[in-house]
């Protein structure tokens, strides 16, 4: 199993400078090999007799060349620009399998990254070695014993981090504590609320420190360009920046830890996340919250526990169906927070219905009518909807 082990590096001034020439080396073969890409699969295109652009082909081209035209690439490892250019290739891989978008140029203080094999690195206790640099601190030990696959040094504002890949063994699953099935319903004024009634108000960083964002911004545009000034300030907003997607981060890792340590099956709603932030009135409080890395730790994470994660389908109505006796409302307005259900009289809160009524959707989800799925000893971390259509049984309270 690959793990990834992510470390705060502690470089003095010299090693500092040299990682981040190191940085723009990686940053410059990217940037060089998607021009000669692009330029080589045009010419492919007007005429087929031309050979097709590979990344294997634009390594070799730019070891002929770097001595003559760029000296200066001779200064940090040779893993830098050749992994740029691997990376690259994988990119449109991914592009032409339809898995990603088409790669970009990458830009200096934002892109600022490098990557090195396994043959070139090595760790002892709380130290890293990089090829041409030497020992450099790191300020904790690797977590994970296994044989190290390649290490990818980062920055972030003005911290270097390195991502630390290991090949280890499978741990021992640590069973969930089995409290049975519950229904998340992620939001916008709360984190999650739970089918249990729980509910987790999220941190929300973005709003507690938009004030001190926007003066942030608004010197940084005060400042000439060129000036020492424009880089502390530059230098000052990016911390910020950090410290807001440090806050929301350590709020998704504890909750999604929470979650598959309590319960066995999970229940979501499978949210357009992309098509939501289009909406001007939320995509700040949307992007907030994180919704989509919240999706993602939750099913890797459960996966480590032989949990289930179950994805609602997208047109279930879980906040407009009564929990209490599957009465649906035509419309529930975003405004209206609780309502009464007109069958019953059972008064509902907004949110808690959803969860209750996503965690009556795992029964349908898991015992499927189409048999693609069951609930038998051996769970799968995710279950996608079922490719034809299933009637979603409603079981009341």
């Amino acid at each position: 199993m690959l793990t990834a082990h992510r470390i705060a590096l502690d470089p003095n001034n010299r090693q500092a400078t040299w990682l981040a020439r190191a940085a723009g080396t990686a940053r410059f073969a990217w940037n060089w090999a998607l021009d000669q890409w692009q330029q080589q699969y045009a010419a492919w295109k007007a005429d087929n007799r031309r050979p097709r652009p590979s990344e294997a082909a634009l390594r070799r081209q730019l070891n002929a060349i770097k001595r003559e035209q760029f000296p200066w690439m001779l200064k940090v490892t040779k893993c830098a620009p050749q992994m740029a250019i691997i990376q690259l290739g994988q990119a449109f891989e991914n592009f032409f399998d339809g898995r990603a978008r088409y790669p970009k140029f990458r830009r200096k203080g934002v892109d600022d990254r490098f990557t090195i094999t396994n043959d070139q690195v090595n760790v002892r206790g709380l130290r890293i070695r990089i090829p041409k640099l030497g020992w450099v601190r790191m300020r904790e030990p690797l977590r994970f014993s296994g044989k190290v696959m390649s290490a990818t040094v980062s920055r972030t504002a003005d911290r270097w981090f390195v991502s630390i890949t290991v090949d280890t063994d499978d741990p021992p699953r640590r069973p969930a504590e089995n409290q049975g099935v519950v229904g998340v319903d992620v939001g916008v004024t709360a984190l999650a609320t739970l089918s249990t009634g729980e509910t987790i108000a999220g941190p929300k960083p973005h709003t507690a420190l938009l004030r001190r964002l926007r003066r942030l911004s608004r010197s940084l545009s005060r400042k000439q360009k060129g000036s020492r000034n424009r880089v502390r300030a530059r230098r000052k907003l990016a911390r910020l920046h950090a410290r807001i997607a440090n806050i929301r981060q350590d709020a998704l890792h504890k909750l999604t830890s929470e979650l598959p340590r309590r319960f066995h099956t999970i229940v979501i709603e499978d949210l357009n996340v992309r098509g939501m932030l289009a909406n001007r009135r939320l995509a700040r409080s949307i992007a907030d919250m994180g919704w989509g890395e919240f999706r993602r730790q939750l099913e890797y994470k459960a996966a480590r526990r032989g949990g289930l994660v179950v994805a609602a389908d997208r047109f279930f109505a879980s906040s407009r169906t009564c929990s209490a006796c599957g009465h649906k409302l035509e419309v529930l307005p975003m405004a209206v927070r609780r309502w009464l259900c007109p069958a019953c009289g059972a008064s509902h809160d907004r949110d808690v219905n959803a969860a209750r009524n996503l965690a009556r959707y795992a029964v349908s989800s898991t015992v499927s009518a189409c048999g693609e799925e069951g609930s038998g000893g051996s769970r799968k971390a995710v279950v996608k909807p079922a490719s034809t259509k299933q009637e979603v049984s409603f079981v009341p309270a």
